[in-house]
């Protein structure tokens, strides 16, 4: 048996804000819960009463009824009636001995601070800018926007009007953030000149412009200045967000219904566009409460780091630090720039006690020789998180011995529910490779083709109760059947996810990466449609497919194959082309790390490539058991990509 790399102390079981928690069931229901196993048992047998203890122990405020009327999934009803605003629990942790966030630029490696009393006047500031425009509840706000301090405010004055908010990262191009923003009719674009990464400036000028254009519903463009270049027709920031305006110190919120939308964040897209996911304020309010402050135990004395875009779920579970009275770093450059541990310098300048990164960095700084504790001041950290994908043993110990000693938190979740079904928690111990159990208030359960449950053996990821944070809907779905498709479509009325994973005779978890056809790079769902559009377009290439395969050394290897056109060749000239048009047209993210010439791409007889069969046999999966050959347009060409080699098995 696998011996953990960390266990848990009487002190950190003791101090943990969980075991406060239990504390807190136990007096109010009389269960008792001598571990973290017992309250997550409970908490998944008695959901409506997990929710309302967690509810009132956070003191949110008086409910108006029932806690779950209605259970069925899809559809469950959580809380109706009972109104709120994601803002006015940031308002409530609102102090003055610690900064709210600390913005970290690339570019000169300066830290600025910006006090809870500046972050709630910007905010009521913005949302006072809005209201002047028009925007009102339910109405659309976006943001083509880098990490940055104006991000958050952006985002907290959007919800503080009751608008919902939506964005995606500055690396994507105009076309790639317009096949999602441009779904949402919005009425205000905030954005920024352009961002700096990996040591350069990136002019977004003409990329707002295009973004623009496409967006005819918009009635103002507000404007962050960050490499000193105008554009037209905007709003500064400086203005719009001015706190020296006719606007009060705290922010005016507007009480909305726990089901209000609060943000759209977006599917990869691996088919088609990609989906608006619809989440509320009381679902991502209690789901981020319950995921920060209990599983990752963060509260008011800690600064949380996480390396992260505004286009991944992440950035969003970053800004719930602010929910629990944390310290939050903003970071907009490259975690490997100029040196392979920078992140790590970063970390060690803001004395970040809770830090975030992904399998893909990790390997990259074991590869580099990095010694982030050696070389680094670490003393404030106290955890480590990662996601993304899986992370290997070999990557945890590494990270055990290299970092410190501190846990390592490895979470699994998603977009679809802006948080994590398993992950860490200070009271259980640090298996390598593994999560350590499921998350509270998550019915987590492992299925196989039947529909049965499997233990120590690999298995669907399924969650067989309701969440709150999952989605409130689809944009564009008014009878829900995507919804449907998307999670049900299997087992009728359980949520499969996508993800392989086993459950231990330990209590937890792992995870064998996607049983579906997601790219999952550096920790950034990405979305198969997007390279083949760009692609595809180009005249020597017929067609393309491309597959993202978790490798079991933690890296990530994503090749691109081609068809070519008849007398094309696949030459460097072309070779080079491609990546151009995918880093241009996309974004530098889903530039694949090797282009190679296939016969064909295989297809089931409906029409749709190959990508999860494909992406199996390069996990090292048997041939025979990942297709039906019968079910393949051209079965032959399994046996072509079956001798494909990742490169490190070469």
């Amino acid at each position: 048996m696998v011996e953990p790399q960390w266990v848990p102390s009487a002190h950190d079981i003791a101090d943990a804000r969980v075991t406060d928690f239990a504390r807190f069931v136990e007096t109010r229901t009389g269960a008792e819960l001598p571990d973290y196993h017992a309250l997550w048992r409970w908490s998944v047998d008695n959901l409506a009463d997990f929710w309302a203890a967690l509810w009132d122990y956070f003191d949110l405020g008086p409910v108006a009824g029932e806690v779950l009327p209605r259970p069925d999934m899809p559809g469950a009803q959580w809380f109706p009636g009972t109104g709120l605003n994601y803002v006015d629990r940031v308002v409530a942790q609102a102090r003055t001995d610690r900064p709210a966030i600390l913005q970290v630029t690339e570019e000169t490696g300066e830290v600025a601070e910006t006090s809870w009393a500046e972050l709630l006047a910007a905010v009521a500031a913005f949302a006072h800018s809005l209201r002047e425009l028009g925007v009102r509840p339910g109405d659309r706000v976006i943001g083509y926007l880098p990490n940055i301090t104006e991000t958050v405010i952006a985002f907290l004055g959007t919800a503080a009007v009751g608008a919902v908010w939506s964005a995606c990262g500055q690396d994507y191009s105009a076309k790639a953030a317009l096949d999602r923003l441009g779904q949402l009719e919005p009425t205000i674009l905030v954005t920024a000149d352009g961002y700096r990464y990996g040591g350069k400036a990136h002019d977004k000028s003409a990329d707002i412009a295009a973004l623009r254009a496409g967006l005819d519903t918009l009635r103002a463009t507000v404007v962050v200045s960050r490499l000193g270049i105008e554009i037209p027709d905007s709003t500064p920031w400086s203005v719009a967000a001015d706190p020296a305006g006719p606007t009060p110190a705290l922010p005016e919120t507007e009480p909305v219904e726990f089901a209000h939308p609060l943000w759209i964040v977006f599917s990869s897209g691996t088919t088609g566009l990609p989906k608006g996911i619809v989440h509320g304020h009381g679902g991502v309010v209690l789901e981020h409460l319950k995921a920060v402050a209990l599983q990752s135990d963060i509260g008011t004395d800690d600064t949380f780091l996480w390396y992260t875009s505004p286009s991944w779920m992440m950035w969003n579970f970053q800004i719930a630090g602010l929910l629990t009275g944390a310290t939050i770093v903003c970071y907009d450059g490259s975690p490997a720039h100029p040196q392979p541990d920078t992140l790590w310098e970063i970390a060690a300048r803001t004395g970040t006690t809770v830090l975030g990164t992904s399998p893909g960095y990790v390997l990259g700084c074991m590869k580099a020789g990095s010694t982030p504790a050696a070389d680094h001041d670490l003393s404030a950290l106290r955890l480590i998180g990662i996601t993304g994908s899986s992370l290997p043993p070999a990557s945890s110990l590494w990270l055990h011995e290299n970092a410190g000693g501190v846990p390592v938190a490895s979470i699994s979740g998603g977009t679809d529910v802006v948080s994590a079904f398993a992950g860490g928690v200070r009271t259980v111990p640090v298996w390598p490779g593994e999560l350590s159990a499921p998350y509270l208030g998550v019915a987590l359960d492992a299925y196989d083709e039947s529909g049965q449950p499997v233990r120590d053996e690999v298995g669907e990821l399924v969650v067989t109760a309701p969440m709150p944070s999952m989605p409130i809907r689809f944009w564009r779905d008014p009878e829900g059947a995507r919804y449907h498709d998307a999670y049900f479509d299997t087992y009728p009325g359980v949520w499969r996810h996508g993800d392989w994973i086993t459950l231990t005779g330990h209590g937890s978890v792992v995870v064998h990466g996607r049983s579906d056809s997601t790219l999952n790079r550096h920790g950034i769902r990405m979305g198969s449609a997007d390279i083949y559009q760009a692609v595809e377009r180009l005249p020597e290439i017929s067609e393309a497919l491309v597959i993202g395969a978790e490798q079991a050394d933690g890296g990530y290897w994503m090749p691109l194959f081609v068809v070519l056109a008849p007398g094309a060749e696949l030459t460097d000239d072309l070779r080079d082309r491609i990546k151009e048009v995918i880093r241009t047209e996309v974004s530098p993210r889903h530039v694949p790390d090797e282009i190679l010439a296939a016969p064909a791409v295989p297809h089931t007889r409906t029409g749709k490539k190959l990508e999860v069969p494909i992406k199996r046999l390069f996990q090292g999966a048997d041939p025979a058991r990942v297709v039906e050959r019968s079910a393949v347009d051209d079965p032959a060409l399994l046996d072509w990509y079956s001798g494909i080699r990742p490169p490190g098995s070469r």
